[in-house]
């Protein structure tokens, strides 16, 4: 769903977290899973839609291909775009300002746009970390390629903020609580059976 309007565009600031960049940039999407379709279609051949996570979980990985696909076509060219996961922070007020139908879950947000500057490249983890063949790799494995991924991370945030810290501590911070631990009840408002 692309936000053309400045002053709805305006509004989804503050329900991001205050990120000025979603009413700034160039063009903003709210990516959205979508099983409406499948709901008129059963409505219109009589039968009860009854779906499950099943259907939840397709319509998030389709919304995802397509906005990644998206996001490779803006960025071959030359443009710059960022995730908005602080869509997610008040669905409610999100829903209720772009007017969603039942059926059609937003999941986060996509800032496009001319890159103001040339930012640093962000050390990304090692290959052997996220790819395998045939057999996940031990925690050993895993653990020593957190350890070298932590060392470039940390010089990475130091060139960018001047701060060294590493990445598995701020993860380790991130997921000691429930993050958003609303969502859940909204996407069943909105028809998702997450069972």
């Amino acid at each position: 769903l692309q936000i053309t309007d400045g002053a709805v565009r305006q509004a989804l600031v503050p329900l991001t977290g205050g990120q000025s960049k979603v009413a700034d940039a160039g063009a903003f999407f709210v990516v959205c899973g979508d099983v409406r379709r499948h709901r008129l279609i059963c409505d219109d051949a009589g039968v009860s839609y009854d779906a499950r996570l099943e259907a939840f979980l397709v319509a998030a990985v389709d919304a995802s291909l397509f906005a990644q696909n998206l996001v490779v076509a803006f960025e071959a060219q030359g443009y710059g775009v960022c995730y908005v996961g602080g869509l997610r922070n008040d669905l409610d007020a999100v829903d209720e300002l772009l007017d969603l139908p039942l059926g059609v879950y937003p999941l986060y947000g996509l800032c496009v746009g001319v890159p103001a500057e040339e930012p640093l490249e962000r050390p990304r983890l090692p290959l052997d970390a996220v790819w395998s063949k045939d057999q996940v790799p031990s925690d050993d494995a895993l653990r020593a390629h957190l350890t070298a991924y932590d060392a470039d991370y940390a010089a990475y945030m130091e060139r960018r903020s001047g701060k060294a810290r590493g990445w598995t501590g701020s993860m380790a911070r991130k997921y000691v609580s429930p993050a958003r631990d609303h969502i859940a009840a909204y996407y069943r408002r909105k028809g998702a059976v997450l069972d």
